[in-house]
């Protein structure tokens, strides 16, 4: 058991043979994480559902490899992980960031996009632990990452379905670090702000603080070379909002109406 000075999780001194499964690779963070970990010298599966993307990624890098799927088919997480396992040989950190966003506003609930998006961003995920637990058990090491969201962190507006499915995965991380720390995994909450991806250019509004995905990468690795369990960024803008989301309701939503003008 960690001390309370003791970083969360055990912290990465060096990418070199770590082998790194990437899930929603294709675009955005995870195809900016996964160029910064192989920079780095690891080893990494990339995964989506789009393989032409990848393999010319991978191309590129001779300790990349791919193992495209669509995460939300509902049998397909065993043959996955099995399919990684046949080409890294284990796995020591899997970070899984598939997720879609359809802005929305409560008097225009689309529910069949709902569900889409319950069904990937969260569903999908439970899937995928149902793997992943045992095997990371059984060796007795490994990590998960979660790439969630900042609107998790407070009600905010056209988020109506994505910020619930952030919220959830904020809590699963939180459950899940509280069981598998103690047996010796490693568990990150990934929580960015803002970033210029094929999802925000869905955006119709002015996003404060918005960062690269390059940046966001490096947010990324930073924190998990800390051991830090949850990742937050950018550190202005995520603070404010965690500051914010701690504040009595009476005060936090005229704040977010001013703020957002709505």
């Amino acid at each position: 058991m960690r001390n309370f000075l003791s970083p969360l999780n055990t912290p990465i001194h060096q990418w070199s043979e770590k082998r790194v499964w990437i899930v929603g690779a294709s675009s955005g963070i995870g195809l900016a994480l996964a160029m910064s970990l192989l920079e780095a010298g690891a080893y990494v599966t990339l995964s989506a559902r789009r393989e032409a993307e990848l393999l010319a990624f991978a191309s590129k890098y001779p300790r990349a490899t791919v193992v495209a799927f669509d995460c939300a088919d509902r049998q397909i997480w065993p043959a996955a992980l099995g399919s990684t396992l046949a080409s890294m040989g284990h796995i020591d950190l899997v970070v899984l960031g598939a997720a879609r966003y359809d802005p929305m506003n409560s008097w225009e609930v689309n529910v069949e996009h709902v569900e889409q998006s319950f069904e990937l961003n969260v569903v999908s995920v439970y899937r995928a632990l149902a793997c992943l637990v045992p095997y990371f058990l059984e060796r007795q090491s490994g990590g998960i990452a979660f790439i969630a969201s900042i609107s998790a962190y407070t009600g905010l507006p056209r988020a109506l379905a994505y910020g619930a499915t952030k919220a959830a995965l904020n809590n699963l991380a939180e459950t899940l670090y509280f069981e598998l720390a103690p047996k010796g995994l490693n568990v990150y909450l990934i929580n960015p702000g803002f970033v210029e991806t094929p999802m925000t250019a869905k955006n119709d509004f002015k996003m404060p603080s918005l960062i690269s995905p390059q940046r966001a990468a490096a947010h990324i690795v930073s924190g998990l070379e800390r051991g830090k369990f949850e990742i937050s960024f950018p550190a202005g803008f995520a603070g404010f909002l965690r500051l914010l989301s701690r504040l009595p309701y009476r005060f936090r939503f005229p704040l977010l109406h001013k703020m957002t003008g709505l």
